[in-house]
């Protein structure tokens, strides 16, 4: 299993057609650096496909993901990128409303 500690996801749509280097060659662009046990998000315009950079602290790993129907809810109003919780990141990758898990979702006051 990878160990990941942060995940970012990046608001910006990327080429689902890129590889490993161009998918690094954006992590660097949009975060600044590929830093060991992170995971970095990103999907196409359609927000139907998603691919997951993530460095292991040896090399990178590159998954893809297709949703045969319907969208990922990926923000579209924000520009840069964001974190993202476990969580999160499991309900994102099952094409569930991620923004309502986590601390997003905690209500304060009645």
């Amino acid at each position: 299993m990878i160990r990941i500690d942060a995940i970012w996801l990046s608001v910006e749509p990327l080429d689902m057609r890129a590889g490993t280097d161009t998918a690094l060659a954006r992590v660097v662009q949009v975060f600044g650096a590929a830093r060991p046990h992170h995971a970095y998000l990103f999907a196409n315009k359609r927000a139907n496909r998603m691919k997951v950079l993530v460095h292991d602290g040896i090399g990178v790993w590159l998954a893809a993901r297709r949703l045969n129907s319907g969208k990922f809810a990926w923000p579209r109003e924000l520009s840069g990128a964001l974190t993202l919780q476990r969580e999160q990141l499991d309900a994102l990758a099952l094409g569930l409303p991620w923004q309502r898990i986590g601390e997003a979702g905690v209500i304060t006051v009645l």
